[in-house]
């Protein structure tokens, strides 16, 4: 009898011991799955980055989940409006004229804001940037470019966006987020985790960047070695340092460029009436006023500058001539340090993929050449575009506007120059130039480096999604947890009546 009580006893302790042990269990699981099957769903983020250019402005709105990889957004483009109208380094000067500009500003502006929803206004950053014909007008009347730039800020204030600054970046500035956004968008940013730490401790292999702008052109690429100065940057994307090579060439933008050949082959005529210009193509001839080729500060105005007097150019489609004229605006001759690109600038030996876009890319295009290319071949083409009379060309890139086409023969002997004298790119580094637009459906240029750089100093807004609503992961808590005590309880009662 006192067998059986013993083992009624014995079954009683192991229940209850089961039932502590089950308990204790549910808790946890409860616990665990609440933690760890959570979802966290970010909030969309955005922001507006204003490119201010030497020929037009250009209005990006970016989006990105509120999550980081590394402390860097994961940003796409979302729209790109072009704002009609002059450029902003062309303001304050005709009423009219800037009566259409901010009606361009206008009409961007509020497509952004049809495209944002109302709720995330104002918390969406608003950037402007102003790049070379910008910084072309600081030097040339530092009055009238902070008249502008205050005007801008009153206005890009007013709208319901989180202004935080209207500047003249610098030309360093453009190069290094061109080369970001370059790399961005072709995937060579890694994340730094406990693998890619192993594997690649160095990063990825990046490409190199090449902008062409209207007053300025830029160049990026990163080093290995252990380089120090002016021109390399040290910067650090998604836990990976890089050591980013880069420099600008102001008036060296295809715009300004243009009118710094113009000015050499008027130097180089007796003529006014009837000059000879061999980048023009036979069968065309223009009238141009000198005040369209030297108001600026990139070209040196002649003796006796008159801004109304008149040039007439004839075209005569000589590509050697325009070559020579080309290679004239540059110094290649001037340097300090073991290599430099021209103009005594030290540049480090190209190495690597390098993507070339903005202008370079519609003066390859104009080659009908996209993509990778043969320098023998791209010089080919060159001299075949020169040699077209004027008509045959019209015909055969009908796409291009006049305004433009006639420039292409100079522009074409240009990037030669710049890419294969001043960069110092040969037959075989030459293939590694990618000439492109976009990337993945997104414009190539500086505004979305920017943009990468500057969402890390925006806050993340994130919602958790738990498999559990709370007042069921609270019951569950509190019943479990109950079950844990009453258990206890017991088993602590029956050792008490069997020690007694």
């Amino acid at each position: 009898m006192a067998s059986k009580k013993k083992m009624g006893y014995k079954c009683r302790i192991a229940v209850v011991l089961f039932l502590l042990l089950a308990s204790i269990a549910a808790l946890v699981a409860v616990a665990v799955i609440q933690y760890t099957w959570s979802m966290k769903e970010y909030s969309l983020q955005y922001g507006i980055v204003i490119d201010s250019g030497s020929s037009r402005s250009n209005v990006y709105l970016y989006e990105w989940p509120g999550e980081k990889q590394n402390e860097t957004g994961v940003v796409s483009e979302k729209m790109n409006c072009r704002v009609s109208g002059v450029p902003i380094s062309e303001m304050k000067v005709d009423q009219q004229k800037d009566a259409e500009a901010w009606k361009g500003f206008k009409a961007c502006m509020d497509e952004v804001s049809k495209a944002i929803p109302v709720e995330k206004h104002k918390n969406t950053p608003l950037f402007l940037g102003a790049t070379a014909g910008m910084r072309l007008l600081h030097e040339k009347d530092e009055q009238k470019s902070n008249e502008v730039l205050t005007s801008l800020k009153e206005y890009l204030s007013s709208l319901p966006f989180m202004f935080q600054n209207a500047s003249i970046i610098t030309g360093q500035e453009e190069g290094l987020y061109g080369w970001i956004t370059v790399n961005y968008l072709m995937g060579n940013f890694l994340e730094r985790d406990i693998w890619n730490s192993l594997v690649r401790p160095e990063g990825a292999k990046t490409v190199g960047s090449m902008d062409l702008g209207g007053a300025s052109t830029q160049i990026a690429f990163s080093v290995q070695e252990a380089h120090s100065g002016p021109d390399y940057l040290h910067v650090k994307l998604y836990g990976y340092p890089y050591n980013v090579y880069t420099h600008s060439f102001l008036c060296y933008g295809k715009n300004e460029a243009d009118k710094r050949v113009l000015d050499k082959v008027i130097q180089g005529s007796s003529d006014p009436a009837y000059i000879i210009n061999p980048c023009y193509p036979e069968g065309f001839n223009i009238t141009m006023k000198a005040s369209s080729i030297y108001d600026t500060e990139c070209t040196k105005k002649p003796q006796n500058y008159n801004p109304d007097q008149e040039f007439f150019m004839v075209g005569v489609a000589n590509s050697d001539g325009c070559e020579s004229i080309v290679k004239s605006i540059f110094d290649f001759k001037t340097c300090s340090s073991s290599q430099c690109s021209f103009d005594g600038v030290e540049q480090p030996p190209v190495t690597g993929d390098f993507m070339a876009y903005a202008g370079f890319f519609y003066t390859a295009r104009a080659l009908l050449m996209n993509g990778s290319t043969d320098l023998d071949q791209f010089n080919t083409s060159v001299r075949a575009f020169c040699h077209t009379h004027w008509t045959v060309l019209k015909q055969q890139r009908a796409w291009i506007s006049e305004r433009y086409l006639r420039t292409y023969c100079y522009a074409t002997h240009y990037i030669l120059t710049l890419l294969a004298d001043g960069y110092k790119f040969d037959e075989e580094t030459w293939k590694n130039i990618y000439f492109e637009k976009e990337v993945k459906q997104t414009s190539i240029g500086w505004s979305l480096g920017y943009m990468l750089s500057q969402s890390n100093m925006i806050p993340s807004e994130v919602k958790y999604i738990n498999p559990m609503t709370d007042p069921v992961y609270a019951g569950l808590i509190f019943l479990f947890s109950a079950l844990i005590i009453v258990t206890v309880v017991i088993v602590f009662i029956f050792f008490v009546r069997n020690c007694c």
